[in-house]
């Protein structure tokens, strides 16, 4: 957990030196369209809670950085750059003060009533180090946010099922999707990175988030995944709900290749150079397999040709771009 700092918001509730139940940090970039309708939805969420809210603004320019200056209880802090996604929550740590946990929000969600408490109740076991809500679309649909750990033969299921089958066995899928894993408490593997709560010690033991080999998608796959080295539990609670909206920040062929990209990435980092190749290959296979569409050949030639890899957003030859 990030040291004391000056206090930058207007009320003197949310003075970092006074420990809270709940330190809340959002990263935008150009939300303006979503951002408010979060900030309204916390209030009912954190009920019961002590909270202090830090949102990051990566560069927009749409005017959120101005909407969020408005809310006094809310600590804005402008990055003066695009550091990413994971850049941008290292950022906002450093500004959480005193907090027994952390929730990690994407910008473009709407919280239901008593969400974040529900997990924060869930942290009352030590061996739960982060906690995970159900997440429905923004027509109230289930989607099928609980994940496994990534390997090659459910890499090779999913490209070669995609949606269809989503019952089939869990070595055969990385995606939960059999709707009864979401009707209980369990513990996952990890899930989708739009809304988790940290507790303070697994904040502490796993540390900042890998801003240097993610700058967007793949880094919440990793910080799960120390967070379960460090002997910690990742648990899914059902009646934690939240809504997101997806797509906040636009979506791009790039986007898309750099997910797929980081996807091979956070694998290589966990296994050998056999094992990392053979899933690139099926990586490539699941977007062969889908080339009709142009974001998908796209995709397939950046997972292919890794000397494309650093002109991707956050690759070295994107951020020297950047400085000059």
């Amino acid at each position: 957990m990030g040291d004391p700092v000056p206090d930058l918001a207007a009320d003197p509730a949310s003075s970092p030196v006074a420990r809270v139940d709940c330190a809340v940090v959002i990263v935008t970039f150009n939300n303006a369209d979503d951002i408010v309708a979060l900030l309204d939805s916390l209030p009912a969420a954190t009920r019961g809670l002590t909270t202090r809210c830090v949102v990051v603004d990566n560069g927009s320019t749409d005017g959120t950085a101005d909407l969020v200056r408005e809310r006094p209880r809310v600590v804005c802090i402008e990055s003066g750059d695009n550091l990413g996604y994971a850049g941008g929550l290292n950022l906002g740590r450093r500004y959480t003060g005193l907090c027994s946990s952390v929730a990690i929000l994407n910008p473009d969600l709407v919280l239901e009533p008593d969400a974040i408490t529900r997990l924060y109740e869930a942290l009352a076991d030590p061996a739960v180090g982060i906690a995970v809500p159900t997440v429905l679309d923004s027509d109230g649909r289930l989607y099928p946010s609980l994940r496994r750990e990534p390997s090659v033969t459910r890499a090779l299921g999913d490209a070669l099922c995609g949606g269809r089958l989503p019952g089939r066995p869990g070595w055969l899928s990385e995606i939960v999707g059999d709707k009864d894993a979401y009707r209980h408490r369990h513990a996952v593997d990890w899930s989708s990175g739009a809304a988790l709560l940290v507790s303070w010690a697994c904040d502490g033991a796993v540390g900042d988030w890998d801003d240097v080999n993610y700058f967007l998608y793949s880094e919440e796959v990793d910080f799960a995944a120390r967070a379960r080295d460090a002997g910690f539990r990742i648990d899914f609670v059902p009646n934690a709900r939240v809504r997101h909206r997806g797509g906040g920040s636009g979506q791009s062929q790039t986007l898309a290749a750099l997910m797929a990209v980081n996807r091979v990435r956070y694998f290589r980092s966990r296994h050998g150079r056999l094992a990392a190749g053979t899933f690139r290959l099926i990586v490539g296979l699941h977007e062969l397999l889908r080339s009709a569409d142009a974001a998908h050949r796209y995709t397939l030639r950046t997972v292919l040709s890794r000397s494309s890899w650093p002109a991707l957003p956050g690759g070295r030859a994107s951020r020297a771009k950047a400085r000059r």
